[in-house]
């Protein structure tokens, strides 16, 4: 029969401190992804549209020197681009940094802090349901 989760019980307290911990991890991957998705749904189409006349000319004549001034000739675009691109490649860095080597002590740290402040909030925590259910 399982024991209700209690204080009185430390190593199911301990065990589901963990799993708390993991999944607010878990939702953190989910948020960063999410927000990439994002960036890629409403700053990359913009910035493409106003790259447009240029991509038609390099799909013709493709030359470094033409990518290179097509860039430098519409900043607001490749900052967008540039933008979208820098944080796929963050996260997918810092992913990988996380699977390869495992969370940093710091990180876990902070995690545990964030996980304590849910439990002492309690329901009235947005991420609550999700982290504590």
């Amino acid at each position: 029969m399982e024991q209700p989760e209690n204080i009185s019980n430390p190593e199911n307290s301990n065990l589901s401190f963990t799993e708390q911990v993991q999944r607010l991890h878990r939702l953190t991957v989910y948020g960063r992804w999410l927000f990439v998705g994002f960036l890629w749904l409403t700053i990359a189409p913009v910035s493409l549209w106003h790259l447009r006349e240029e991509i038609a000319l390099w799909r013709q004549y493709f030359t470094w020197v033409a990518l290179r001034y097509g860039l430098a000739y519409h900043p607001i675009a490749t900052i967008g681009l540039a933008f979208c691109i820098g944080m796929t490649v963050a996260i997918l860095i810092w992913q990988s940094r996380n699977i390869l080597l495992g969370l940093p002590q710091q990180e876990k740290q902070r995690l545990e802090q964030q996980v304590y402040r849910i439990r002492q909030q309690g329901p009235s925590h947005p991420l609550w349901k999700w982290i504590c259910h």
